[in-house]
């Protein structure tokens, strides 16, 4: 198999989707029925299912844990970080229905919104969106509005549109003629607008970083489309610390605003330099929060297996070393 047919953008639109949507539908139905405390007692079961049989995101948590952690993952340790998962998804219904009340938030880089400005948000399937949302809402009254490619964008919306309809015009679907056109006119009127810069689709521009020791694939998009309409970049997380507790991370990566024509390339690769060490820095603090369940290092290892056998003793994975 060739690395194109094996990239993680292809893997990720089979895989791990599928059991987001159908997990996004039955919490969003128990959720309103019985209240948070008492759906969560099913976030357990839920878990173990897809630890017990779902070998394909299985394998990728214990591949993730092991390399953010330098050592082989636990049975316990993949537990929770299905646990984390659920978690996120579970809350997601009472965040898109204002129910701030409900979590305790925590709230790292506020000096970022003052004053409250308009700015491309680079993140990752790392944490939660949604807590990042209602810190923006409850802070600064900043509305956010998040790009996602075609695919994700209708099932999002559909998602929304059965929670809380008026929230599924906050996405902006990527890959039209007008996306960045209707991207540039929310930031206009003040709007922040995010973006994940962990995954893309065939053809979409790559580069190539070191991400937990391992050459990894990242969009380079997010930062190329700040450049071009001359915004500041802000790395986010809503990072899930358990119970109701969620720690929500904004902080500076990059401002085109005053950056010309000569040297935006360098200024892309430096903002996309920081942006992948924060996310190591994160991904290895709290590696639970990490919701990519797919082969990311897919690409990188298509690339070993092609190379002659005496070429290959020094890119062993951590669970290749531990088999």
């Amino acid at each position: 198999m060739s690395a194109s047919e094996r990239r993680p953008e292809n893997e990720w639109q089979g895989r791990e989707e599928r059991g987001h949507a159908a997990l996004m539908r039955l919490m969003a139905f128990l959720s309103l029925k019985a209240g948070r405390r008492a759906s969560r007692l099913l976030l357990a079961p839920i878990s173990l299912y897809f630890l017990l049989f779902v070998p394909s995101a299985r394998r990728a948590s214990r591949e993730f844990l092991a390399r953010a952690r330098g050592r082989p993952a636990r049975f316990g340790e993949v537990y929770r970080h299905f646990h984390h998962f659920a978690s996120t998804v579970h809350d997601r219904v009472f965040f898109l229905n204002g129910r701030f009340d409900a979590f305790d938030i925590e709230v790292e880089g506020r000096e970022c919104f003052e004053p409250p400005e308009p700015a491309i948000l680079v993140g990752a399937h790392f944490g939660s969106f949604d807590a990042l949302r209602a810190a923006a809402w409850s802070e600064r009254d900043l509305p956010i509005a998040m790009m996602m490619y075609p695919e994700n964008a209708r099932k999002i919306q559909r998602v929304f549109a059965a929670i809380n309809p008026g929230k599924a015009r906050d996405i902006i679907p990527l890959g039209r003629i007008d996306s960045m056109l209707e991207a540039g006119r929310r930031l206009e009127a003040g709007h922040l607008v995010g973006m994940l810069a962990d995954r893309s689709l065939e053809g979409d521009s790559m580069a190539r970083r070191a991400f937990l020791a391992h050459p990894a694939g990242f969009a380079e998009g997010p930062f190329r489309m700040a450049a071009v309409l001359r915004q500041r970049v802000l790395f986010m997380a809503g990072i899930y610390l358990g119970g109701n507790r969620y720690r929500v991370h904004f902080e500076p990566l990059a401002d085109f605003r005053h950056r010309s024509g000569r040297g935006r390339q360098e200024a892309v690769d430096a903002a996309m330099d920081r942006y992948v060490q924060r996310l190591e820095a994160l991904a290895r603090r709290y590696p639970e929060n990490w919701f990519n369940f797919y082969d990311f290092w897919a690409d990188d290892r298509a690339e070993i297996e092609a190379r002659p056998p005496h070429h290959r003793s020094a890119e062993r994975t951590p669970r290749e070393e531990s088999s």
